[in-house]
């Protein structure tokens, strides 16, 4: 069952992005102001981790913390973001735009997924939003997206664990379902028993700062290939 399963490390700062690469991890996801979930990193934060990365870097495009319903001044910014980011060598892109009535918004979605190619996108926890988690996840696969980063809707991944792996098993492997919200070292284990996903996403943040743990990269690795 050792399919060498995989590991996103969400990082707030570059230190965090240099430790997770070499801690171990097989991806970074780059984000700003944690305290908020996260939103858009500047652009020298972008092209330094560019310049030290080896490993896939993914950047979220969030304009701001707060709900996923945008005006259409945030949504040009955000597509401004794409395309400038696009151009600094990244992977992939990390965003969700919800309607008011929490539904997946799939014309603004879609019209991203497009301008985002060829680079992969993850549809992020807006998803733990949405009323009707199945049509969501019929949605966002409409929408052209690789991958849902998704607690299961609830406060965390142990609590969500049913719903993600229901959610892993209308997949069918169209889509990934990268499960993330509260996942650490001393829960990833149990919860891959259940819902059998192949990327996995933390912090790895262990001690209320920003900064990234190797240690808890090194477990979340060890444990999650451990089959």
């Amino acid at each position: 069952m050792s399919q060498n399963k995989k590991i996103e490390i969400a990082c707030f700062n570059l230190e965090s992005a240099l430790i997770a690469q070499k801690a171990g991890a097989d991806r970074v996801e780059l984000c700003a102001n944690m305290s908020v979930g996260g939103t858009t990193p500047i652009i020298e934060i972008i092209k330094l981790a560019r310049e030290h990365l080896t490993i896939d870097l993914y950047v979220m495009i969030r304009p701001r913390g707060g709900n996923f319903v945008y005006s259409d001044a945030e949504f040009e910014q955000i597509k401004s973001e794409i395309e400038t980011i696009k151009k600094l060598g990244v992977n992939g892109f990390v965003f969700g735009i919800l309607k008011e009535d929490n539904t997946i918004n799939i014309e603004q979605n879609k019209a991203l997924v497009e301008l985002a190619k060829p680079f992969p996108c993850t549809f992020h926890r807006a998803f733990d939003a949405v009323s009707d988690l199945k049509k969501a996840l019929e949605d966002v696969i409409s929408c052209g997206f690789s991958t849902i980063l998704t607690s299961g809707t609830f406060p965390n991944v142990m609590e969500g664990k049913e719903v993600l792996k229901q959610l892993v098993n209308q997949a069918k492997n169209r889509i990934e379902i990268m499960p993330g919200g509260g996942l650490r070292s001393t829960n990833i284990s149990a919860l891959d028993e259940m819902v059998n996903a192949n990327w996995y996403h933390s912090s790895a943040i262990t001690d209320g700062s920003e900064i990234a743990n190797p240690e808890e990269i090194i477990q979340l690795k060890n444990k999650l290939n451990l089959k």
